[in-house]
């Protein structure tokens, strides 16, 4: 899976680019057929949010998620993306 990572009003540090790669390695395990990922991190005055639009196999899934955290940020749009990829993956298996 390629992973696109885009700050908007923030820098991307190694260990922020580590953390999210990480954490985009679980997804992987649980649906193999992810082409890519485009991430954004934006921080606005106390908000900080992240955003992720993944490119599956015949569909795309996209989430939002914002906190006063970054990290907690990213771990909660994982949450969302895992639960939206096996609600799909269901959908595919299904037919």
């Amino acid at each position: 899976m390629q992973i696109n990572l885009t700050g908007h009003h923030v820098e991307i540090t190694s260990s922020l680019r580590e953390y999210v790669n990480n954490k985009f390695s679980k997804l992987e395990r649980h649906f193999d057929q992810i082409n890519n990922a485009h991430i954004v991190l934006t921080v606005e005055k106390l908000k900080q949010s992240a955003e992720a639009t993944l490119h599956l196999k015949g569909s795309e899934v996209f989430a939002s998620s914002a906190n006063e955290d970054m990290y907690k940020s990213i771990d909660l749009l994982i949450d969302k993306l895992d639960k939206q990829i096996l609600k799909y993956k269901g959908k595919v298996n299904h037919h």
